[in-house]
């Protein structure tokens, strides 16, 4: 069992990799929606995600390979965590639509140092949470990390950038950001026996060598896809139907974050109890009811107030496939390699995820928020039969 500093360094540092992330696909794509870009401009800057899948290709590098810097993970998340802090306050130097190829490009930079610090921090995951009752929990919180990164980088950012401007939102992203740098200067990591068998590129391939990875391939593109196909269209379709920017902050990056990260860590507790199987299957099951309901705010149908609680419902109900996924993800890596198998499973899922996202919303210039609605829907219902199918009973 980790010790209550080392949950509390764990739940800081998944909480602020995404700050600066989701500033700029929540908050940054509001204003330039609200400013008159295109959803291919849109599409753009949600293809900023794709930098998460490259993270593969070195994570074998920092398994393998430590900085010279006291720690091996510790030593790699110092690293990436101040190149976090560097680039939050080189965009907050810039002006947003004057200077859009470079913050553009500084954002790429972001998400790269995000992808680095993710493989370091799953890395260090692994290596405290060996205890399988206690990876439904850390799992549950990197999920609720990651929404109060949507909560505090996306909603909160983006009903204060009328008061705080493209730079003081950036710079307090960056201060926010440092906070989880310097808690890594008091921690002391504890020495991990070196293995013979540590990570090297070969991993990459040798990994879906094992018996029924194939399926296990498949269940990771499937069951988180419906979710990004949905979320792709929530933001566009809230402003076309009128909702201003405070309102979009305080309903989908507040409320619904909060709604989510409470569900992810009681579904991770949860997890200590069910079966793997009932888990996957449970929350699969939750995720298409959760897909299902976009349609109200895609759609136009009914009042703000529907559509808000449309919105809250995806973050209560997608999130346990998340966190399960995660679960899953984490059961299947190796001791010996654990940030490459990690991270090369998540890889594998967020390049599917972010692809479709991007997708959305030119799909949605051609077939409408709701006929990407219906799109989603029949993913996640492919999705659970999947989980059906490939995740075993005696999964625990």
């Amino acid at each position: 069992m980790p010790s209550r500093r080392a949950w509390a360094l764990l739940a800081s540092l998944y909480s602020t990799q995404f700050l600066g992330l989701m500033f700029f696909v929540i908050a940054m794509v509001a204003i330039l929606r609200e400013g008159g870009a295109s959803l291919d401009t849109i599409g753009l800057v949600y293809l900023m995600g794709m930098a998460w899948p490259l993270k593969a290709l070195y994570a074998p590098w920092i398994d393998r390979h430590a900085t010279g810097l006291r720690g091996h993970y510790r030593g790699w998340l110092l690293v990436t965590q101040g190149g976090l802090v560097l680039c939050l306050v080189l965009i907050g130097m810039l002006d947003l639509r004057q200077d859009f190829t470079l913050v553009y490009l500084l954002c790429w930079a972001t998400a790269l140092f995000s992808g680095a610090q993710d493989v370091a921090l799953d890395g260090l995951a692994c290596r405290l949470l060996t205890n399988p009752a206690d990876r439904g929990l850390g799992n549950g919180l990197q999920i609720a990390g990651g929404l109060i990164g949507n909560l505090v980088g996306g909603g909160m950012m983006l009903m204060l950038y009328p008061q705080l401007g493209w730079r003081g939102c950036c710079l307090v992203l960056a201060a926010l950001t440092a906070v989880s740098w310097v808690q890594l200067l008091g921690y002391r990591e504890p020495q991990w026996a070196r293995s013979a068998g540590a990570a090297s590129h070969a991993r990459l391939l040798a990994f879906w060598r094992g018996p029924q990875r194939k399926r296990w391939l498949l269940l990771l593109v499937l069951y988180p896809a419906s979710a990004s196909l949905g979320y792709a269209v929530i933001m566009p379709s809230l402003i076309d139907t009128g909702w201003s920017l405070a309102d979009i902050g305080l309903v989908l990056n507040v409320v619904g974050a909060i709604a989510g990260l409470l569900v992810a860590l009681a579904y991770g507790r949860l997890l200590k109890r069910w079966s793997r199987r009932g888990a996957t299957l449970s929350a699969a099951l939750l995720q298409v009811v959760g897909i299902a309901v976009l349609a109200l705010p895609a759609m136009a149908w009914g009042s703000h107030a529907s559509a808000g609680v449309a919105v809250v419902l995806y973050y209560m109900l997608y999130t346990p496939a998340a966190t399960v996924l995660c679960t899953l993800i984490m059961d299947q890596s190796s001791p010996q390699s654990p940030a490459t198998d990690y991270t090369l499973q998540m890889s594998v899922s967020h390049f599917f995820s972010m692809l479709l996202t991007s997708a959305g919303t030119l799909l949605a210039g051609r077939i409408g928020y709701g006929g990407v609605i219906g799109v989603a829907v029949a993913l996640a219902v492919l999705g659970l039969l999947a989980a059906a199918r490939w995740v075993p009973r005696e999964a625990a």
